[in-house]
Protein backbone atom coordinates (compact mmCIF):
# COMPACT_ATOMS: atom_id res chain seq x y z
CA UNK A 1 0.00 0.00 0.00
CA UNK A 2 1.60 3.71 -0.65
CA UNK A 3 0.30 6.64 -1.55
CA UNK A 4 -1.20 5.95 -4.96
CA UNK A 5 -4.04 4.28 -3.20
CA UNK A 6 -5.73 7.48 -2.52
CA UNK A 7 -8.29 9.49 -4.52
CA UNK A 8 -5.87 12.75 -4.35
CA UNK A 9 -3.00 10.52 -5.90
CA UNK A 10 -5.58 8.90 -8.60
CA UNK A 11 -7.24 6.07 -6.89
CA UNK A 12 -10.99 6.08 -6.73
CA UNK A 13 -12.86 8.12 -4.11
CA UNK A 14 -13.94 6.48 -0.73
CA UNK A 15 -17.48 7.30 -1.19
CA UNK A 16 -19.40 7.90 -4.70
CA UNK A 17 -21.62 10.74 -3.60
CA UNK A 18 -20.21 13.97 -1.47
CA UNK A 19 -20.64 12.78 2.14
CA UNK A 20 -21.42 16.51 3.71
CA UNK A 21 -21.07 18.59 7.32
CA UNK A 22 -24.58 19.56 9.01
CA UNK A 23 -27.54 17.41 10.33
CA UNK A 24 -29.07 18.04 6.69
CA UNK A 25 -32.26 16.51 8.87
CA UNK A 26 -35.55 16.39 6.45
CA UNK A 27 -38.65 14.94 7.04
CA UNK A 28 -40.08 11.99 5.28
CA UNK A 29 -41.83 12.99 2.15
CA UNK A 30 -45.08 11.89 3.63
CA UNK A 31 -44.78 14.03 6.42
CA UNK A 32 -43.93 16.83 4.34
CA UNK A 33 -46.25 16.48 1.81
CA UNK A 34 -49.31 16.00 4.86
CA UNK A 35 -47.74 19.36 6.32
CA UNK A 36 -48.05 21.59 3.26
CA UNK A 37 -51.22 20.18 2.66
CA UNK A 38 -52.83 21.55 5.40
CA UNK A 39 -50.70 25.05 4.55
CA UNK A 40 -52.62 25.46 1.07
CA UNK A 41 -55.62 24.54 2.56
CA UNK A 42 -55.54 27.61 5.33
CA UNK A 43 -53.68 29.49 2.03
CA UNK A 44 -51.54 31.22 5.23
CA UNK A 45 -48.29 31.43 4.36
CA UNK A 46 -46.89 33.99 7.14
CA UNK A 47 -47.30 36.75 9.78
CA UNK A 48 -47.67 34.66 12.50
CA UNK A 49 -49.81 31.54 11.06
CA UNK A 50 -50.97 28.45 13.17
CA UNK A 51 -47.82 26.51 12.83
CA UNK A 52 -45.96 29.52 13.65
CA UNK A 53 -48.26 29.98 17.01
CA UNK A 54 -47.48 26.10 17.67
CA UNK A 55 -43.92 26.29 17.30
CA UNK A 56 -43.34 29.23 19.48
CA UNK A 57 -45.62 27.60 22.04
CA UNK A 58 -43.88 24.16 22.01
CA UNK A 59 -40.76 25.98 22.20
CA UNK A 60 -41.83 27.93 25.05
CA UNK A 61 -41.79 24.89 27.13
CA UNK A 62 -39.29 22.91 25.58
CA UNK A 63 -36.88 25.75 27.06
CA UNK A 64 -38.95 26.16 29.51
CA UNK A 65 -39.00 30.25 29.13
CA UNK A 66 -41.90 33.14 29.06
CA UNK A 67 -41.15 33.87 25.66
CA UNK A 68 -39.92 32.52 22.28
CA UNK A 69 -40.03 34.63 19.32
CA UNK A 70 -39.22 33.04 16.18
CA UNK A 71 -36.89 34.63 13.38
CA UNK A 72 -36.52 33.76 9.16
CA UNK A 73 -32.65 33.06 10.56
CA UNK A 74 -30.29 32.92 13.37
CA UNK A 75 -28.01 36.03 12.21
CA UNK A 76 -31.41 38.32 12.20
CA UNK A 77 -32.34 36.77 14.93
CA UNK A 78 -29.32 38.65 16.56
CA UNK A 79 -29.52 41.87 15.02
CA UNK A 80 -32.91 41.98 16.71
CA UNK A 81 -31.81 41.38 20.06
CA UNK A 82 -29.02 43.80 19.95
CA UNK A 83 -31.64 46.67 19.28
CA UNK A 84 -34.03 44.88 21.29
CA UNK A 85 -31.67 45.28 24.38
CA UNK A 86 -31.21 48.74 23.29
CA UNK A 87 -27.50 48.52 23.00
CA UNK A 88 -25.38 51.43 22.97
CA UNK A 89 -21.27 51.40 22.83
CA UNK A 90 -19.05 48.15 22.94
CA UNK A 91 -19.96 44.48 23.20
CA UNK A 92 -17.95 41.89 24.11
CA UNK A 93 -17.53 38.48 22.35
CA UNK A 94 -15.32 35.94 21.43
CA UNK A 95 -12.61 36.24 18.92
CA UNK A 96 -13.08 32.59 17.81
CA UNK A 97 -16.98 32.50 16.47
CA UNK A 98 -19.03 32.69 13.01
CA UNK A 99 -18.89 35.84 11.06
CA UNK A 100 -22.93 36.07 11.37
CA UNK A 101 -22.16 37.22 14.72
CA UNK A 102 -20.14 40.08 14.42
CA UNK A 103 -21.75 41.17 10.98
CA UNK A 104 -25.34 41.90 13.98
CA UNK A 105 -23.16 43.67 15.86
CA UNK A 106 -22.02 45.98 12.90
CA UNK A 107 -26.15 46.15 11.45
CA UNK A 108 -26.78 47.46 15.44
CA UNK A 109 -24.17 50.18 15.04
CA UNK A 110 -21.80 48.86 18.33
CA UNK A 111 -18.37 48.64 18.89
CA UNK A 112 -17.08 45.14 18.66
CA UNK A 113 -14.49 44.20 21.40
CA UNK A 114 -12.73 40.71 21.06
CA UNK A 115 -11.68 38.45 23.74
CA UNK A 116 -9.65 35.25 23.09
CA UNK A 117 -11.05 32.10 23.97
CA UNK A 118 -9.78 29.23 26.75
CA UNK A 119 -7.68 26.87 24.17
CA UNK A 120 -8.94 23.94 25.83
CA UNK A 121 -12.70 24.91 25.88
CA UNK A 122 -13.01 26.86 22.96
CA UNK A 123 -15.64 28.83 24.63
CA UNK A 124 -15.09 32.59 25.76
CA UNK A 125 -12.37 33.50 28.61
CA UNK A 126 -14.56 34.69 31.03
CA UNK A 127 -11.51 36.43 33.08
CA UNK A 128 -10.03 37.92 29.85
CA UNK A 129 -13.67 39.34 29.46
CA UNK A 130 -14.44 40.67 32.71
CA UNK A 131 -10.95 42.73 31.80
CA UNK A 132 -11.71 43.94 29.00
CA UNK A 133 -14.82 46.16 30.44
CA UNK A 134 -14.44 49.72 30.92
CA UNK A 135 -17.31 52.65 31.03
CA UNK A 136 -18.35 51.98 27.22
CA UNK A 137 -19.11 48.36 27.71
CA UNK A 138 -22.74 47.41 26.91
CA UNK A 139 -22.78 43.97 27.28
CA UNK A 140 -21.07 41.02 26.32
CA UNK A 141 -22.50 38.40 23.63
CA UNK A 142 -21.01 35.12 24.20
CA UNK A 143 -21.00 32.12 21.68
CA UNK A 144 -21.81 28.87 22.99
CA UNK A 145 -19.74 26.70 20.61
CA UNK A 146 -19.75 22.96 19.16
CA UNK A 147 -22.47 21.59 21.57
CA UNK A 148 -21.04 22.87 24.37
CA UNK A 149 -21.66 26.26 27.16
CA UNK A 150 -20.14 28.99 28.41
CA UNK A 151 -19.15 30.02 32.06
CA UNK A 152 -22.29 31.01 32.49
CA UNK A 153 -22.18 31.86 36.29
CA UNK A 154 -18.68 33.90 35.87
CA UNK A 155 -20.12 35.94 32.78
CA UNK A 156 -23.49 36.44 34.82
CA UNK A 157 -21.53 37.24 38.04
CA UNK A 158 -19.56 39.73 35.73
CA UNK A 159 -22.67 41.40 33.92
CA UNK A 160 -24.34 41.79 37.13
CA UNK A 161 -21.59 43.28 39.08
CA UNK A 162 -21.11 46.29 36.07
CA UNK A 163 -24.61 46.48 35.37
CA UNK A 164 -24.47 45.59 31.68
CA UNK A 165 -26.28 42.88 29.62
CA UNK A 166 -25.40 39.48 28.26
CA UNK A 167 -26.98 37.62 25.75
CA UNK A 168 -25.93 34.70 23.51
CA UNK A 169 -25.20 33.18 20.30
CA UNK A 170 -26.39 29.71 20.95
CA UNK A 171 -27.01 28.54 17.25
CA UNK A 172 -24.64 25.40 18.11
CA UNK A 173 -26.44 24.56 21.62
CA UNK A 174 -30.03 23.39 20.71
CA UNK A 175 -31.17 20.81 23.11
CA UNK A 176 -28.57 21.14 25.34
CA UNK A 177 -28.55 21.23 29.60
CA UNK A 178 -25.59 23.21 30.90
CA UNK A 179 -24.89 22.23 34.51
CA UNK A 180 -27.41 25.43 35.57
CA UNK A 181 -30.01 24.03 33.76
CA UNK A 182 -31.42 24.02 30.02
CA UNK A 183 -29.49 26.30 27.68
CA UNK A 184 -32.18 28.69 26.51
CA UNK A 185 -33.10 30.73 29.91
CA UNK A 186 -29.92 32.35 30.68
CA UNK A 187 -28.38 35.83 30.20
CA UNK A 188 -31.17 38.75 28.67
CA UNK A 189 -31.79 36.61 25.99
CA UNK A 190 -30.25 33.57 23.73
CA UNK A 191 -30.10 33.39 20.02
CA UNK A 192 -31.08 29.45 18.09
CA UNK A 193 -30.37 28.38 14.93
CA UNK A 194 -32.98 26.29 12.54
CA UNK A 195 -30.30 26.47 9.39
CA UNK A 196 -30.29 22.70 8.09
CA UNK A 197 -26.69 22.43 9.42
CA UNK A 198 -28.01 22.25 12.88
CA UNK A 199 -30.34 19.85 14.67
CA UNK A 200 -33.66 21.45 14.76
CA UNK A 201 -33.34 22.89 10.95
CA UNK A 202 -36.04 23.87 9.16
CA UNK A 203 -34.70 24.72 6.06
CA UNK A 204 -33.28 28.01 7.83
CA UNK A 205 -34.88 30.13 10.69
CA UNK A 206 -34.19 30.66 14.22
CA UNK A 207 -35.61 31.89 17.26
CA UNK A 208 -34.79 34.68 20.54
CA UNK A 209 -35.51 32.89 23.76
CA UNK A 210 -36.10 35.49 26.61
CA UNK A 211 -37.61 35.62 30.19
CA UNK A 212 -37.85 39.40 29.98
CA UNK A 213 -41.09 40.55 29.19
CA UNK A 214 -40.04 43.93 27.99
CA UNK A 215 -37.08 42.07 25.46
CA UNK A 216 -39.42 39.95 23.96
CA UNK A 217 -41.97 42.84 23.19
CA UNK A 218 -39.53 44.76 21.38
CA UNK A 219 -38.34 42.02 19.40
CA UNK A 220 -41.75 41.04 18.29
CA UNK A 221 -42.18 44.77 17.12
CA UNK A 222 -38.90 44.96 15.40
CA UNK A 223 -39.55 41.53 13.61
CA UNK A 224 -42.21 42.64 13.24
CA UNK A 225 -45.76 40.81 13.58
CA UNK A 226 -48.35 43.23 11.66
CA UNK A 227 -51.32 43.67 13.60
CA UNK A 228 -49.22 43.99 17.06
CA UNK A 229 -51.93 45.36 19.37
CA UNK A 230 -49.29 47.31 21.62
CA UNK A 231 -46.06 47.85 19.95
CA UNK A 232 -43.40 49.37 21.72
CA UNK A 233 -40.87 52.17 21.22
CA UNK A 234 -38.28 50.73 18.51
CA UNK A 235 -35.37 52.34 16.75
CA UNK A 236 -35.78 50.08 13.01
CA UNK A 237 -37.80 47.32 11.64
CA UNK A 238 -36.51 44.15 10.50
CA UNK A 239 -38.20 42.10 8.33
CA UNK A 240 -37.58 38.57 9.85
CA UNK A 241 -41.05 36.99 10.42
CA UNK A 242 -40.61 32.78 10.06
CA UNK A 243 -43.26 31.25 7.17
CA UNK A 244 -45.28 28.76 7.73
CA UNK A 245 -43.44 26.83 5.72
CA UNK A 246 -40.77 26.71 7.90
CA UNK A 247 -42.69 26.35 10.94
CA UNK A 248 -43.71 22.84 9.61
CA UNK A 249 -40.37 21.22 9.50
CA UNK A 250 -39.41 22.88 12.51
CA UNK A 251 -42.38 21.35 14.29
CA UNK A 252 -41.86 17.65 12.51
CA UNK A 253 -37.81 17.96 13.49
CA UNK A 254 -38.70 19.05 16.92
CA UNK A 255 -40.87 15.55 17.22
CA UNK A 256 -37.56 13.60 15.96
CA UNK A 257 -35.22 15.54 17.88
CA UNK A 258 -34.77 12.78 20.74
CA UNK A 259 -34.25 10.36 17.86
CA UNK A 260 -31.58 12.50 16.05
CA UNK A 261 -29.75 13.47 19.59
CA UNK A 262 -29.20 9.70 19.81
CA UNK A 263 -27.82 9.25 16.06
CA UNK A 264 -25.38 12.03 16.90
CA UNK A 265 -24.50 10.14 19.85
CA UNK A 266 -23.91 6.87 17.91
CA UNK A 267 -21.99 8.53 15.72
CA UNK A 268 -19.76 10.26 18.10
CA UNK A 269 -19.10 6.88 19.41
CA UNK A 270 -18.02 5.17 16.39
CA UNK A 271 -15.78 8.28 15.96
CA UNK A 272 -14.05 8.31 19.27
CA UNK A 273 -13.34 4.89 18.93
CA UNK A 274 -11.76 5.05 15.28
CA UNK A 275 -9.63 8.34 16.18
CA UNK A 276 -8.09 7.23 19.15
CA UNK A 277 -4.66 6.31 18.71
CA UNK A 278 -4.10 8.25 15.33
CA UNK A 279 -1.03 10.38 16.59
CA UNK A 280 -2.36 14.27 16.02
CA UNK A 281 -5.94 14.21 15.97
CA UNK A 282 -7.64 14.77 19.31
CA UNK A 283 -11.36 14.65 19.65
CA UNK A 284 -13.14 18.08 20.77
CA UNK A 285 -15.06 17.42 23.99
CA UNK A 286 -17.98 19.59 24.35
CA UNK A 287 -18.04 21.04 27.93
CA UNK A 288 -19.77 23.10 30.38
CA UNK A 289 -22.71 20.73 29.81
CA UNK A 290 -24.51 17.82 31.65
CA UNK A 291 -26.29 16.61 28.14
CA UNK A 292 -25.24 18.15 24.56
CA UNK A 293 -26.93 17.47 20.67
CA UNK A 294 -23.94 16.29 19.72
CA UNK A 295 -24.02 18.04 16.16
CA UNK A 296 -20.66 19.05 15.85
CA UNK A 297 -17.97 16.21 15.38
CA UNK A 298 -14.80 18.51 15.34
CA UNK A 299 -10.99 17.22 15.76
CA UNK A 300 -7.88 19.54 16.26
CA UNK A 301 -4.82 18.76 13.60
CA UNK A 302 -1.60 18.68 15.03
CA UNK A 303 0.42 18.87 12.41
CA UNK A 304 3.89 17.95 13.54
CA UNK A 305 2.48 15.27 14.82
CA UNK A 306 -0.11 14.12 12.13
CA UNK A 307 2.19 14.79 9.08
CA UNK A 308 -0.02 16.83 7.23
CA UNK A 309 -2.12 20.36 8.10
CA UNK A 310 -5.37 20.24 8.44
CA UNK A 311 -6.21 22.21 5.16
CA UNK A 312 -3.93 19.90 3.04
CA UNK A 313 -6.29 17.02 5.00
CA UNK A 314 -9.38 18.77 3.67
CA UNK A 315 -8.09 18.60 0.34
CA UNK A 316 -6.92 14.94 0.86
CA UNK A 317 -10.57 14.17 1.89
CA UNK A 318 -12.33 16.14 -0.57
CA UNK A 319 -10.58 14.26 -3.13
CA UNK A 320 -12.41 10.80 -1.25
CA UNK A 321 -15.64 12.63 -1.38
CA UNK A 322 -15.43 13.53 2.51
CA UNK A 323 -16.46 17.14 2.73
CA UNK A 324 -14.63 18.49 5.93
CA UNK A 325 -14.98 21.81 7.13
CA UNK A 326 -12.63 24.06 8.89
CA UNK A 327 -15.45 24.80 11.61
CA UNK A 328 -15.32 29.03 11.86
CA UNK A 329 -14.02 30.83 8.58
CA UNK A 330 -10.85 32.54 9.55
CA UNK A 331 -10.31 35.90 9.01
CA UNK A 332 -13.07 38.09 10.26
CA UNK A 333 -10.73 39.94 12.97
CA UNK A 334 -7.11 41.11 12.25
CA UNK A 335 -3.82 40.32 13.55
CA UNK A 336 -5.37 37.21 15.19
CA UNK A 337 -2.03 35.31 16.32
CA UNK A 338 -0.58 38.47 18.01
CA UNK A 339 -3.75 39.37 19.96
CA UNK A 340 -5.83 36.42 20.01
CA UNK A 341 -3.71 33.27 20.56
CA UNK A 342 -5.67 30.67 21.22
CA UNK A 343 -8.40 31.92 18.47
CA UNK A 344 -5.77 31.89 16.24
CA UNK A 345 -4.44 28.16 16.71
CA UNK A 346 -8.49 26.94 16.77
CA UNK A 347 -8.69 28.73 13.17
CA UNK A 348 -5.52 26.79 12.09
CA UNK A 349 -6.32 23.63 13.37
CA UNK A 350 -10.19 22.89 13.75
CA UNK A 351 -11.77 20.43 11.48
CA UNK A 352 -14.90 19.49 10.83
CA UNK A 353 -16.60 16.21 10.08
CA UNK A 354 -19.47 14.74 8.80
CA UNK A 355 -21.91 13.62 10.99
CA UNK A 356 -25.63 14.03 10.52
CA UNK A 357 -28.37 12.54 8.65
CA UNK A 358 -26.23 11.68 5.70
CA UNK A 359 -23.85 8.90 7.36
CA UNK A 360 -24.08 5.92 8.83
CA UNK A 361 -21.79 4.45 11.67
CA UNK A 362 -20.43 1.85 8.22
CA UNK A 363 -19.38 5.42 6.89
CA UNK A 364 -17.77 7.02 10.10
CA UNK A 365 -15.47 3.29 10.40
CA UNK A 366 -14.56 4.32 6.33
CA UNK A 367 -13.38 7.80 7.39
CA UNK A 368 -11.52 7.01 10.52
CA UNK A 369 -9.46 4.56 8.98
CA UNK A 370 -8.92 7.06 5.80
CA UNK A 371 -7.29 9.72 8.41
CA UNK A 372 -5.22 6.24 9.97
CA UNK A 373 -4.15 5.92 6.75
CA UNK A 374 -3.05 8.95 5.67
CA UNK A 375 -1.42 9.46 8.85
CA UNK A 376 0.77 6.43 7.64
CA UNK A 377 1.31 7.71 4.28
CA UNK A 378 1.81 11.11 5.63
CA UNK A 379 5.46 11.55 3.88
CA UNK A 380 4.53 10.14 0.79
CA UNK A 381 1.44 12.66 0.66
CA UNK A 382 3.36 15.46 1.50
CA UNK A 383 5.91 14.10 -1.82
CA UNK A 384 3.07 14.46 -3.73
CA UNK A 385 2.20 18.07 -2.42
CA UNK A 386 5.28 19.25 -3.52
CA UNK A 387 5.06 18.16 -7.05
Amino acid sequence: MNAGTFALTGATPLFERPLRCGQNRFPSRERYEAAFRGIFARQYYNNNGPLHEQLEARLQKFFGVRHAICTSNAMLGLMITADALQLRGKVIVPAFTHPGTILSLAWAGLETVWCDVDARTHQIDAERAAALLDNDTAAILAVNTWGGACDVVNLQRTADAHGIRLYFDSAHAFGCVADQGRIGGFGDAEVFSFHADMILGAGDGGCITTNDDLVALRARSIRPSYGLAQPASIVRVANARLSEAQAAIALMNLDDFPAHQIHNRTLRAVYAGGLAGIPGLTLYDPVGIRESNWQHLVVMVDEAAYGLSRDRLIELLAAENVCATRGFASGIHPDAERHFPNAARLYATCLELPLGAQVTSEAVGCICELLARAQRFAVNLREHYGH
